[in-house]
């Protein structure tokens, strides 16, 4: 209805209206002949058009679910697990024990790798880190670090180890800086880790309280 010209305010006629009428007709008839050039000369719709809903269906090359272990078993009867350590591996509350687990490959694409951290109770104090892989039904010890307190975790198919230094004075939160070292497996199934890198960081002394407050100027 935009091309009615209502601008003279008069009433339009029967007549009129039935001539509009099939003046528009007669348009929509050609535009929408085959061959011609009107309003719907478009074509088939583009398939895109069409929105399939489909589930799609899990890779092929998704990972398997990694297998749980026992760490406190794991740990209490393995010989290269030290008394200290083994004296330390204890509840802290009920049935929990202060102990991380890590699951990856570490060794190799073949089984999967167990990465133990065992901490004290009282404050998170990492006493040792244990990796242990994967042979048969059992699980092989191939890394140990005891050195307290340390900490080993899995980083893109990496072992790092960090290791914190402690100076004279430092509190158990706030240690001067850390050694994070970097071990990569070499040598197939009868391999072993290998240093890699290397890293030392440096820690500041004015976030951690101990440092004595500015005294203000007097006036």
């Amino acid at each position: 209805m935009r091309g009615l010209n209502r601008r003279s305010g008069g009433a339009l006629t029967a007549g009129t209206t039935a001539l509009a009428g099939l003046s528009a007709l007669g348009l929509l008839v050609a535009g929408c002949s085959t061959g011609g050039t009107g309003t719907r000369d478009e074509g088939v719709a583009p398939q895109s058009d069409k929105v399939a809903h489909t589930t799609p269906s899990p890779s092929a090359s998704s990972p398997a679910p990694f297998s749980k272990v026992d760490p406190v078993r794991l740990l209490k009867g393995d010989p290269k697990v030290s008394p200290r350590v083994k004296a330390e591996l204890k509840p802290c509350t009920k049935d929990e024990y202060p102990i991380d687990v890590s699951y990856g490959h570490l060794t190799g694409t073949t089984g999967q790798d167990v990465v133990v951290n065992v901490m004290n109770c009282a404050d998170a104090v990492g006493l040792g880190a244990y990796v242990y892989r994967a042979s048969g039904a059992s699980y092989d010890n191939v890394f140990t670090a005891e050195e307290t307190p340390v900490y080993a975790e899995i980083d893109r198919g990496d072992l790092m180890v960090t290791r914190q230094m402690y100076a004279a004075g430092d509190k158990p939160a706030f240690a001067s800086s850390e050694v994070v070292t970097t071990y990569r497996w070499s040598g197939g199934a009868n391999g072993k880790f290998a240093q890699q890198d290397q890293v030392e960081n440096d820690y500041s002394k004015a976030v951690d309280g101990s440092s004595p407050a500015p005294v203000p100027a007097t006036p």
